[in-house]
């Protein structure tokens, strides 16, 4: 079984970036962000990564992000910095200004819109881990890149001693079976509706946008399972199901689902960035019952304090 590497951690929260309401990043809004969620349960933190609104922040936005979340949560969880974008030279310097920023390891999607053959894709990789010192955490997400970071590439990768792990979103779950046999990659689930089934066959964790709203639910799944109850993990799941399916499969991205809640629950967030666009009082107000509806079956089975 693939083991969890000390480095990365096992709950790991796809971090959106909170702004202001001009739409600036509200740093401090991300340091109370990133308490909260360490606090709640998650031992890691992925910032600039697709429910980070990657894509529409600079490279300026990135670093201070890293330096500031930072800050706030110490050592007490990792840090793993999205840098990833269609030109090699670029995600070669994001990589590097993470790296002195102060992250703990790189997440790096394929090189997207251009859809490279796999040997591009593999040397890019390969460029990438080795202009910074950092753990490199593979991101296979063919659905937003146009490309796929096919398992025979992934067996060739995992053979670089820098390329540690992989975030899975191809939802082909027999490949990422296949490279988890054959090599040590640490295999995170970002898909939240995979998060438990992952992990028994050997993952390492997730990559959670749920965690966004619900940190310590998404956890207790993985603690459930970790500690030989498989019951209550599935029943765990399956009670985070409704929740997951409103934020991730409600046809808006997790980005604009998590920034719709996370202001009812009185944490920050601020607008989405064009593009995007917010979700409507409607969508709110259900996403907002769905989650009450988990956080009141939770709040039913805690047994009465004396």
């Amino acid at each position: 079984m693939t083991t969890t590497p000390p480095s990365l951690g096992r709950t790991l929260c796809a971090m959106i970036t909170p702004f202001t309401p001009s739409g600036a990043p509200d740093l401090d809004g991300a340091q109370r962000l990133a308490d909260h969620l360490v606090t709640e349960g998650c031992d890691g933190l992925v910032l600039s990564g697709t429910t980070g609104e990657s894509p529409t922040t600079t490279d300026a936005e990135k670093r201070s992000l890293i330096t500031a979340v930072r800050e706030a949560v110490g050592s007490r969880a990792t840090l793993v910095a999205g840098v990833g974008t269609p030109d090699t030279a670029h995600t070669v310097t994001l990589a590097r200004e993470a790296e002195q920023a102060g992250a703990d390891a790189l997440l790096l999607v394929a090189p997207y819109y251009s859809r490279p053959p796999q040997d591009a894709i593999e040397a890019y990789v390969r460029e990438t881990a080795d202009a910074a010192g950092l753990p490199v955490v593979l991101y296979d997400i063919p659905a937003r890149t146009g490309v796929r970071v096919e398992p025979d590439t992934l067996l060739r990768l995992a053979e670089h001693p820098r390329v540690v792990a992989v975030k899975d979103c191809s939802n082909d779950f027999l490949a990422a079976q296949k490279v988890m046999a054959r090599t040590d990659l640490a295999y995170y689930a970002g898909c939240d509706e995979h998060n438990l089934a992952l992990r028994a066959v050997g993952g390492a964790g997730c990559v959670s946008t749920v965690a966004n709203v619900a940190p310590s639910a998404v956890r207790s799944v993985l603690d459930a399972f970790d500690q030989g109850d498989t019951a209550e993990a599935v029943r765990l799941q399956h009670r985070l199901t409704p929740l997951i399916e409103a934020m991730t499969a409600s046809g808006l991205p997790g980005t604009v689902t998590a920034k719709a809640l996370l202001p009812t629950l009185g944490l920050p967030a601020g607008p989405v960035r064009p593009p995007l666009r917010p979700a409507d009082p409607r969508t709110t107000a259900a996403l907002r019952e769905t989650y009450d509806r988990l956080t009141a079956d939770a709040d039913s089975r805690r047994p009465a304090t004396a």
